[in-house]
């Protein structure tokens, strides 16, 4: 096998899209003039230059170092860092149409594309066996997203997300809206943000030495997730996506000694394990690791470990009616009712004095509870401050971890890194049940 190209959706759901294109690129084989351009929508098409079309492509003479330029890119969709930024890419640039929007596609070689992964979801400085670690789980995931949308394509069935109750709505995000394209260039899929970020000379070496290494069980490539703090446990695949168990996606301590973990699906347990700080790889605060890790803006978030939000039953009230549509009147109780392997809440019964709903599975929870997203659903609830009616008027939610908790953990295997282990011992220790194969040369 060779390497493959693969196609990332950049800008998705515009009506207008600026764009640069330097020397080397062609339109239906005629070269194009260096400059800025611009695309927009006309009665259902792409219009360029007075000319109307379904679909542009903009060739790239040399893939691998032929860059262009798209305007006001969406970084952090829905986070609390959400920004533009004017990004550039290597490859090719496709513009399409869908779901009556218009949409810029890269058409890129996956290993340039991990390049910038490696230096878009953390520092390009980190050590040299995380960025091993997380270009071979990039690499997998990535492979077995492509994987996963040609059997569903061959076997001609759907991909359920959701399921839906009058009492209750448990919905997963995954490959919603990604049709026509393999993977999006956001945290929904993977960071990528082409060659903005700049790489360095030891990323590339990275991406050189692992070239076409992937994580394979039982004869698949493996579904390799990564979060950016586990809280101190990992969190099984079917408790946040499809209910699918996968051997090498399932609970385990994020440590290699110590005590005995406790089953945190047991509420007691549950509460005990967040109102506590245990030792865990990624419990730490060691700013010069951090760094490395984290890009500028991921920094804006210094409690992830262990970490507190206060609202006001005003405050939280709002919130839910208007992420959720749904009126629940002054919110009574936030209950959890089933907790998975992590802790993580999966199904939570939100109690308020116009309606009762349960909501599921984690994605959704922090959706739910945050203007963008909560920074994980392991949490306890305390009320204080009853009026007379008895309902709370203040809600503390007291959590554990940054992101769904599955597979790798950033922040554990950088510290990982740091205390001597290589990029194969991360990989079995997150991983565990997997193998490292070389799946193209």
């Amino acid at each position: 096998m060779s390497e493959p190209l693969i196609q990332v959706g950049i800008l998705l759901r515009q009506q207008k899209i600026d764009f640069s294109l330097p020397a080397g690129y062609k339109l239906n084989g005629e070269e194009m003039q260096p400059g800025n351009y611009s695309v927009e929508m006309a009665d259902g098409k792409i219009l360029f230059n007075g000319q109307i079309s379904d679909e542009l492509i903009f060739e790239a003479g040399d893939p691998h170092h032929n860059a262009f330029g798209l305007k006001n890119v969406i970084i952090g969709v829905q986070f609390h860092w959400e920004r533009k930024e004017d990004q550039h890419f290597l490859g090719s640039l496709k513009f399409i149409m869908e779901n009556g929007n218009l949409s810029a596609i890269n058409i890129v070689s996956l290993e340039d594309y991990l390049t910038s992964v490696i230096s878009s979801e953390m520092s390009a400085t980190s050590s040299e066996e995380l960025l091993k670690a997380h270009a071979v789980i990039s690499r997998s995931w990535l492979l077995a997203q492509i994987d996963k949308t040609r059997s569903l394509e061959n076997a001609g069935t759907g991909y359920q997300t959701s399921f839906e109750t009058p009492t209750e709505i448990v919905r997963w995000y995954d490959r919603e809206n990604h049709a026509r394209f393999d993977v999006c260039a956001d945290d929904h899929c993977q960071r990528y943000q082409g060659i903005t970020r700049q790489s360095t000379e030891l990323v590339k070496k990275v991406i050189r030495e692992t070239w076409g290494e992937v994580l394979l069980h039982d004869g698949a490539i493996c579904d390799a997730r990564f979060s950016k703090c586990c809280g101190g446990v990992m969190e099984t695949f079917e408790n946040v996506w499809e209910p699918k168990a996968h051997p090498y996606l399932q609970a385990k301590p994020d440590y290699t000694e110590g005590s005995p973990l406790p089953d945190l699906t047991i509420e007691e347990n549950a509460e005990k394990w967040i109102r506590t700080s245990p030792p865990a790889f990624c419990n730490t605060q060691d700013v010069t690791v951090l760094r490395q890790v984290l890009n500028d803006y991921d920094r804006e978030t210094s409690d992830f470990y262990r970490w507190t939000i206060t609202y006001s039953q005003e405050e939280l009230s709002t919130l839910i009616r208007q992420r959720s549509g749904i009126d629940f009147g002054e919110i009574i109780a936030l209950q959890p009712l089933e907790r998975g392997t992590s802790s993580r809440i999966i199904r939570l019964k939100i109690m308020g004095t116009e309606r009762v709903m349960t909501i599921g599975k984690e994605l959704e929870i922090r959706r739910t509870l945050s203007k963008s997203h909560l920074y994980s659903s392991a949490f306890v609830v305390d009320t204080r401050d009853e009026d007379d009616n008895g309902i709370p008027q203040t809600f503390i939610l007291t959590g554990a971890g940054w992101g769904h908790g599955v597979g790798l953990c950033q922040i554990g295997a950088a510290i990982m890194a740091e205390k001597g282990y290589n990029y194969q011992q991360i990989l079995t220790h997150y991983f565990p049940e997997s193998e490292i194969i070389t799946n193209y040369q």
